[in-house]
């Protein structure tokens, strides 16, 4: 069948496909920033046994960009395809992956330009309307997105490595204006997920009426500063507070602060960023704590993690209209004045540092700065489909895992959305994760 398109069809295909070659240049500048900085035997190396070697990820991203928009949207002859399954995910194991004849970092940057050259021609002959990998350039979006996302974990695996720092940008943000005490959100319905972000994956999919009762939410995350006074207080040394697998976990791995954080003798602490030692600041969010730790917090602090819903409810409703948006500041993209996102900063801005963010609720920094661990498990949808593979995310569902909402100053806008939807295991601390609390409200409250 043809196709034929109006003049106005024509110039919304050129500015969708103008906004395809920006996110992925933008993708590939970051990736080339953080492979660049180190030398060979740093990106083979395995920094972490929970990491790949940085230059898995690198080859790992050409050959996923290889798999679906050379192949399979452009149908075109495979550029490597014997090296395949050395980069499937699911085939090795990260602890396994040095281990592997995999590519060189010369080869690696080799075959992810060669890879790249291709795209450009397919995406210049693709009507990116049609079949539904590529209506609204969905797999062009899917492959940015996945290619943003690895970079994020390679910026954690730059924060697990030893030695100077190699990574530079500016300091974060300082406050602009005071956030603290909580914010009600009264009962309703609203509409979780979406069926109409044409980037959005297959879990966030289908929008879906979601009845919450009323609840309290933090109006920003939990602070350093507070949380100094949860290890003060003992937190990491009564039980009490503590699930008992946490508690457990807590032992075993001989948590006493967030990853990075050390005492200089007395009781100031610092915290390891990238590769410098610098005090922690008392006004940031905490961040490379894991799920026990904030349950522990919050059952210190009276309260307890918002649900994945009360958080998305928080984040994405308006009480005024009624309508559900995009953004806690409406549907227009993140900006340098709404969000700490895309590695501008390398650390979490400061409560307060956004106001132009915050929710019509006055809920502050819900997107970026931190991932913001919830109460609920990783569970599909009503009427979920996977698409268009199942390993994204059908296989994972009902799995150890717990929900991370919001991004943080290492995701990049194109993988952030009021409706993107994370999980991680619950003692993993190595990503940016924080937390906010939430608790019911009181009857004389409702």
């Amino acid at each position: 069948m043809t196709v034929h398109l109006t003049g106005t069809d024509r110039a919304d295909t050129e500015r969708l496909r103008e906004q395809i070659a920006e996110v992925l240049v933008r993708a590939r500048a970051r990736t080339a920033a953080l492979t660049d900085c180190v030398d060979e035997a740093e990106l083979v190396a395995q920094h972490s046994r929970l990491m790949s070697p940085l230059v898995w990820d690198l080859a790992h991203i050409g050959n996923q960009e290889e798999l679906w928009l050379v192949r399979d949207v452009g149908g075109r002859e495979p550029v490597r395809s014997d090296i395949d399954h050395l980069y499937d995910a699911f085939q090795h194991p990260r602890a396994d992956r040095p281990a592997l004849p995999l590519l060189t970092a010369e080869e690696a940057r080799g075959y992810v330009g060669d890879v790249r050259l291709k795209v450009w021609d397919v995406l210049s002959g693709s009507a990116l309307r049609g079949a539904r990998l590529v209506e609204g350039g969905f797999a062009f979006g899917m492959i940015a997105q996945h290619e943003q996302q690895h970079d994020e974990t390679m910026l954690a695996t730059h924060q697990l490595r030893v030695g100077p720092a190699v990574l530079r940008a500016e300091a974060a943000p300082t406050s602009r204006v005071p956030v603290s005490g909580e914010v009600l959100v009264p009962a309703g319905e609203f509409t979780m997920g979406t069926s109409t972000d044409p980037w959005a994956l297959d879990n966030e999919r289908p929008a879906h009426r979601v009845h919450v009762p009323a609840f309290a939410i933090d109006a920003a995350p939990v602070t350093n500063a507070q949380y100094q006074r949860f290890i003060d207080d003992g937190g990491y040394q009564r039980p009490e507070l503590w699930s008992e697998r946490g508690w457990a976990h807590r032992t075993d791995a001989g948590l006493v602060a967030p990853q990075f954080w050390e005492r200089d003798g007395g009781n100031s602490w610092w915290r390891r960023v990238f590769g410098t030692m610098e005090p922690v600041r008392p006004h940031q969010p905490v961040v490379h704590v894991c799920w026990f730790e904030a349950e522990a917090y919050a059952n210190w602090a009276g309260k307890r993690l918002p649900t994945e819903a009360e958080w998305e409810k928080a984040a994405r409703f308006d009480p005024a209209t009624g309508q559900t948006r995009r953004y806690p500041w409406g549907d227009a993209d993140p900006t340098a004045d709404t969000a700490n996102l895309g590695q501008r900063h390398l650390e979490p801005a400061e409560v307060g540092a956004y106001p132009e963010g915050a929710s019509p609720a006055g809920v502050h920094q819900l997107i970026g700065d931190v991932w913001e661990w919830t109460a609920s498990g990783f569970e599909a949808y009503p009427g979920f489909e996977a698409f268009p593979y199942r390993e994204y995310s059908e296989v994972f569902f009902g799995g150890d895992y717990k929900m991370l909402r919001g991004g943080s100053f290492g995701t990049d806008p194109v993988a952030c959305r009021g409706t993107f939807r994370n999980w991680d295991h619950p003692i993993r601390r190595q990503i940016f994760s924080g937390f906010r609390l939430a608790r019911d409200l009181r009857p004389d409250e409702r």
